[in-house]
C-alpha cells in the first residue's frame, strides 16, 4: 500500500474541513531583490509590467522557465557527472483566478514565438496525466526485427522502423491544474512523479512496465504550474515530498499586481526589440553548440563562499522542500548567462539567480508555515495549540475515531522527532494519564 498522504487525511474528521479552510493567511510576503532583474529577463518583465495585472514575479518565472526549455540543454553546467542546463519546474501559488497567474504567459509567448516559432506551436503541451505520456513526447526512435520471407518461407530478417520518434526532445508543459496531476500521482500504479523526476535530472526516460517499451534520451522537460496554496498543501502527499519531486520545484507567491479596468494590448513595436535580442541569444546558443559553462575567477569565490549556506540540512518539511538549493541555483545562474551570450557565469548571473531562489525559498517558507507536512500530524498540532494540551483520547477524538492508533501515534512521534510537542503525564487521582502538548 502507498504510505502517501493528502487532502482524504485532512477531511478525515469534520473539524479537519474548518482546519484546511483556516489554513495561515500569509500577511508576510516575499520581496524579489532587483538583481534578479538582470539583464534581458529583466528588460522583459518591465515591458510586459504596465500592460498586466500579473505579478512581475510571474512573468520573471515564466519566462525563466520558457525560455530556458526552448534554448534547449546543450549549454550546462556541471557538478561533477551531473549535467545541469536550462531547465526548471516551477510553480506559481496564488489565489485561484485572483491570482492573474496565467496572464504572466501570454506576452511571453509572443515574444518566445517570434522567434521559434516552431517550438511555441509544437513543444509546448499541457496536461501533465500519467509518465508514459510524458516519454511519448520525447520518445527515441523504435527499431524491430521484421522476417523476410521468399514464397512463404523465413529467410532471414531485416532490422526496420516501427517508430521514428521525436527529433525535438524539447517539451515545455504549461500545466494551469498542477493540483489535478498531485492527485493523479497518488495511485499506486502511476508512473508520473518517477518519469518527472527523471527528466529534471538527466533526460534520460523510460518505464519498467511490461507493455510499455518507450525510452527517450536527451530529453529536455520544463514545467510552468499554477496552483492555489490550499491546493498545494492538501494535494502534496507526504511520499512526494520524501521522493524528491517536490524539491524540484521552485514555488513563488504571486498576486495580481494592480487593476487594469481596459488593458491594453502589447504592441508589436514595443516587443520587437526583445524579440530582436533572443533571436541573438539563440542564435549564439546554436552556434556554441554542447558546450559546459563554467565560473569565471570572481563568481567561483562567491560560490565557495555561499555554497555551504546552499546545501546545508534543514530539518523537516521545509528541508525537504528546499534540499535542491545549490542545483537550482546553478541553473538559473547557467540560464542567466545565457541570455547575457557569456562565455562563463559571471557573479552578476550568480547574483540573479540566488535572488530568485531567495524569493523562491521565502515563498515555501511562507507558504508551508507551521506545517509537519503531515496532514495528521498537522491537524494534531493545531489543536494542541489552541487546546495547550490532550490526551490520547482527546486526540483520537479529533478524528471523531476515524483514524487508527498506529497512524496517531506515527503522527505524534514523527512531531515529537521534530522537537514540536512532547509527551507528559496528568495526574487523575489514580495512574497518572498521558498527555501530548506543545514544546515550549
Amino acid at each position: 500500500m502507498s504510505a502517501k498522504v493528502g487532502f482524504d487525511d485532512y477531511v478525515a474528521a469534520g473539524a479537519a474541513v474548518a482546519d484546511l479552510d483556516r489554513l495561515p493567511r500569509i500577511e508576510m510576503w516575499p520581496t524579489l531583490a532587483p538583481e534578479a532583474l538582470y539583464g534581458l529577463a529583466g528588460r522583459v518583465v518591465a515591458t510586459i509590467d504596465p500592460f498586466t495585472e500579473a505579478d512581475p514575479v510571474a512573468t520573471l518565472a515564466t519566462f525563466l522557465v520558457t525560455v530556458g526549455n526552448m534554448l534547449g540543454p546543450d549549454v550546462h553546467a556541471a557538478a561533477g557527472e551531473d549535467p545541469h542546463p536550462s531547465r526548471l519546474y516551477a510553480a506559481l501559488v496564488g489565489q485561484s483566478s485572483k491570482g492573474r497567474k496565467g496572464m504572466s504567459w501570454r506576452a511571453v509567448r509572443r515574444i518566445l514565438a517570434a522567434v521559434d516559432e516552431s517550438w511555441a506551436a509544437t513543444r509546448v503541451m499541457s496536461g501533465l496525466s500519467t509518465g508514459e505520456g510524458v516519454i511519448f513526447h520525447v520518445r527515441d526512435a523504435q527499431k524491430e526485427q521484421q522476417p523476410i520471407k521468399e514464397r512463404g518461407r523465413v529467410v532471414g530478417y531485416e532490422t526496420v522502423i516501427a517508430d521514428a520518434g521525436v527529433d525535438d526532445k524539447r517539451v515545455c508543459i504549461e500545466e494551469p491544474e498542477l493540483a489535478a496531476a498531485l492527485r493523479r500521482m497518488e495511485r499506486e500504479s502511476n508512473s508520473l512523479s518517477a518519469v518527472l523526476r527523471q527528466a529534471w535530472d538527466d533526460g534520460a526516460l523510460g518505464t519498467l512496465t511490461r507493455n510499455s517499451p518507450l525510452r527517450a534520451t536527451g530529453a529536455h522537460v520544463s514545467i510552468l504550474a499554477h496552483i492555489t496554496q490550499q491546493e498545494l498543501v492538501a494535494n502534496l502527499g507526504a511520499t512526494e515530498q520524501v521522493n524528491g519531486f517536490a524539491n524540484r520545484f521552485l514555488y513563488f507567491l504571486v498576486q495580481r499586481s494592480k487593476e487594469l479596468a481596459d488593458p491594453e494590448r502589447l504592441p508589436d513595436h514595443v516587443l520587437r526589440p526583445l524579440v530582436d535580442e533572443l533571436r541573438d541569444v539563440v542564435n549564439w546558443n546554436r552556434r556554441v553548440g554542447a558546450h559546459v559553462l563554467r565560473r569565471d575567477h570572481a563568481a567561483a569565490a562567491a560560490w565557495t563562499k555561499i555554497y555551504g549556506h546552499l546545501s546545508a540540512e534543514r530539518a523537516g518539511l521545509l528541508g525537504a522542500l528546499t534540499a535542491r538549493a545549490e542545483a537550482h541555483v546553478l541553473r538559473m545562474s547557467v540560464l542567466y548567462a545565457i541570455l547575457d551570450r557569456a562565455e562563463a557565469i559571471q557573479p552578476p548571473h550568480l547574483a540573479a539567480a540566488l535572488a530568485v531562489w531567495g524569493y523562491a525559498e521565502t515563498s515555501t517558507t511562507l507558504i508551508f508555515a507551521g506545517l509537519s507536512g503531515h496532514p495528521i500530524a498537522d491537524i494534531i498540532l493545531r489543536a494542541l495549540r489552541t487546546k495547550g494540551e490532550m490526551t490520547r483520547t482527546d486526540i483520537r477524538d479529533l478524528f471523531q475515531r476515524n483514524q487508527s492508533d498506529e497512524r496517531i501515534r506515527a503522527a505524534l512521534l514523527r512531531l515529537d522527532a521534530e522537537g514540536r510537542i512532547e509527551r507528559g503525564q496528568r495526574e487523575t487521582g489514580g495512574r497518572p494519564a498521558e498527555v501530548w502538548r506543545i514544546k515550549r
